[in-house]
């Protein structure tokens, strides 16, 4: 099992960081040991000083695809949840400067806690997704501001990275992201539904 992971999918975050709006989707991965599962506490690395949350839909592989074309990617997947892709925002910046890969601020381990899944026919075509931090909502997306919708991340992905069942992918931000410290709450949604509640240590 893997975690691809896309960057950049919505304007208003790619602006909030002062990052370019991509042409194509922009992808990085992370090992199923950045996975957090069952609403555990979620422990801040000692390696960063700037922890920041990103609240993503994330799609849950169903079946094998090499160069899928996008009209047949809805096949490939048929469950969805919401995770956190956790980056250790002053880290990274350090290496964008450096012109280095992002996974040392982005694939360390817990940083991706991640939901129940629920079956994508209960689901609306475009779907509203929210973070809280103690309570006060901070992240509000719906997946109809993609850049790149589920179908074409998946058509994209495939050209160069055979998908497997029970791959996971992360499909990008709304703006609004932000510092997590000790003793915060975070309580993520799909639509109405409380998918995740968990505390930061």
């Amino acid at each position: 099992m893997k975690i691809l992971c896309i960057g950049r999918n919505y304007v208003k975050h790619a602006k909030e960081l002062g990052n370019e709006v991509p042409k194509v989707p922009v992808f990085f991965m992370k090992p199923d040991s950045a996975l957090l599962h069952k609403n555990q506490a979620f422990y801040i690395p000692d390696f960063s000083n700037n922890l920041q949350y990103e609240a993503e839909i994330v799609l849950k592989i169903c079946r094998p695809a090499k160069h899928i074309e996008a009209k047949f990617a809805h096949r490939c997947y048929n469950e969805i949840g919401i995770g956190i892709d956790f980056t250790a925002r002053d880290v990274q910046k350090l290496q964008k400067e450096k012109g280095l890969p992002w996974e040392i601020a982005k694939a360390f381990d817990n940083s991706a806690p991640l939901s129940k899944f629920l079956q994508k026919t209960d689901l609306p075509k475009h779907i509203s997704f929210s973070l809280q931090k103690n309570g006060a909502t901070v992240q509000q997306g719906n997946t109809a501001d993609m850049l790149f919708s589920f179908d074409e991340i998946i058509a994209y992905l495939s050209q160069f990275v055979t998908l497997k069942i029970g791959d996971l992918i992360f499909t990008g931000t709304p703006a609004g992201v932000g510092q997590v410290n000790p003793g915060d709450r975070l309580t993520a949604y799909i639509e109405e539904q409380e998918m995740m509640n968990f505390q930061i240590k």
